[in-house]
């Protein structure tokens, strides 16, 4: 159960490739991401979701990225091949878990979809908090705003 427990806190530990491929000065680890959404999530939770669901989502959805590694669009492993491999991992690591992995994966419940637009928004938010680095982060905004513009949430990227 140790090892367990310390395998699962090295997410503090990975980088946020996006952060760092774009030449970001001290990226937020996958740790802090999920962190940043589990937050968000609490303060924006609509009333009819499971928020103990939620939660449970934001903090689970990387953390298969102590094995595989932060894996981005601009990498050759993508698709069907990233998520059999991020599942493998949860399945070693913490298969008690699984299910909220696939939930959201599939975004097959409202749990799950508004766990995404979470992940988007904390990414677009982030790149907002970077951008006193005078680095082009639009990029990042841009695609959190795909997810975020179709919610009532839009405004918090403008």
């Amino acid at each position: 159960m140790r090892d367990q427990l310390l395998q699962m806190l090295q997410l503090k530990d990975v980088d946020r490739t996006g952060w760092v491929r774009a030449g970001v000065n001290k990226p937020e680890s996958v740790a802090a991401h999920s962190w940043g959404m589990a937050t968000l999530a609490l303060k924006l939770c609509p009333k009819e979701l499971d928020l103990s669901r939620v939660l449970s989502m934001c903090l689970v959805h990387d953390l298969a990225e102590v094995i595989v590694g932060d894996l981005t669009p601009h990498d050759d492993i993508r698709g069907e091949e990233k998520h059999r491999l991020e599942r493998e991992a949860m399945l070693a690591m913490a298969p008690e878990w699984v299910d909220l992995f696939d939930e959201y994966e599939s975004a097959s419940t409202p749990e799950a979809q508004f766990v995404k637009t979470m992940d988007k928004l904390d990414m677009g938010l982030q790149a907002i908090r970077y951008t006193e680095q005078d680095i082009d982060l639009s990029e990042f905004i841009s695609s959190a705003r795909k997810t975020t513009d179709q919610t009532d949430l839009a405004y918090l990227l403008e």
